[in-house]
């Protein structure tokens, strides 16, 4: 069902995309915008990973320097069917974590040392697990492309402003001016909507690769309180980045929630929940200290 809706999504953001550009440019209008927009975001694409890990400061760590965590990764991965990704810390208060990369084989996982200090060995490996089935399902490339038709409607709006769309059989300029401003706007709602319906996913895709839905859910509330009441200043620099993380790591500038790139975390929690009541997974068994029962301060660190 995640996939179909999303699919459905993106034939949204494609015919908005389409119907915009043969109002506003024909055919060729529409082609330009769609060319440069694609350029723009390969670009990006092909660099994600070093930007966002950059933007937020994180630091690669190996076996030598967090084995607890390395190990955890190295594990669940294998669960997963993954190569092993590199492993960041971010040195930041605030419990949150993110996945990146273009592929399952350049791909990253990054954790704050707010989340390490925060969760028990249960609750980090449904954290983990989550990141991993992000990289699994290849949700980067698919907001690639969602970022690609957005980032093409906009500059057709643009080409609204400027040249004021086709001349003849173009639409009057109320409507011009209407397309130009609510275009971008749905844009962005549908690429948030896809973006929350990916989070979904990972969170069901994450229980069966940790093997417990319980222990992302008990994550998920702990890191929604944490997030609620600290601030996450690298994120509020680079909110273009906040659909990346686990949970929406911004609040202090009390972001439109029409606009938002996750799922209420109550949602999210009573969905894991009903997965675990339904009996469709086992708690996993593993030698791994995660395994054991929880303890608030693991060796990760």
């Amino acid at each position: 069902m995640g996939y179909t809706r999303t699919a459905l999504l993106m034939a949204a953001m494609t015919g908005l995309f389409m119907g915009l550009g043969y109002l506003l440019g024909g055919t060729g209008g529409s082609l330009i915008a769609l060319v440069i927009a694609a350029g723009m975001n390969v670009l990006t694409w092909w660099n994600s990973d070093k930007m966002v890990l950059r933007m937020h400061n994180a630091r690669p760590v190996g076996p030598g320097q967090a084995a607890g965590l390395h190990r955890m990764v190295a594990e669940l991965a294998q669960n997963a069917g993954l190569p092993m990704p590199a492993v960041y810390v971010i040195d930041e208060d605030q419990p949150n974590a993110f996945a990146t990369g273009r592929s399952p084989d350049n791909a990253a996982v990054a954790v704050t040392t707010g989340l390490m200090r925060t969760l028990n060995e249960q609750e980090l490996a449904g954290v983990i697990a989550h990141e991993l089935a992000h990289i699994r399902n290849r949700d980067t490339a698919i907001m690639t492309v969602t970022a690609t038709f957005a980032g093409a409607i906009s500059i057709l709006a643009n080409f609204a402003l400027f040249f004021g769309g086709r001349r003849e059989e173009g639409p009057g300029i109320v409507a011009t001016i209407a397309m130009m401003i609510l275009a971008p706007m749905a844009a962005a709602l549908v690429q948030m909507a896809i973006s929350r319906t990916r989070e979904y996913a990972a969170d069901k895709a994450g229980a069966e690769i940790c093997g417990n839905p319980l222990w992302l859910a008990s994550a998920l509330e702990r890191i929604q309180q944490g997030a609620a009441r600290i601030d996450n200043d690298a994120a509020e620099r680079n909110p273009a980045t906040a659909h990346m993380f686990i949970i929406n790591p911004l609040h202090a500038h009390k972001r439109d929630n029409l606009f938002a790139t996750h799922p209420a975390t109550e949602n999210r929690i009573a969905a894991l929940r009903q997965m675990a009541g339904a009996g469709a997974l086992r708690p996993r068994t593993t030698a791994q200290p995660w395994g054991q029962p929880a303890k608030r301060s693991g060796p990760w660190g």
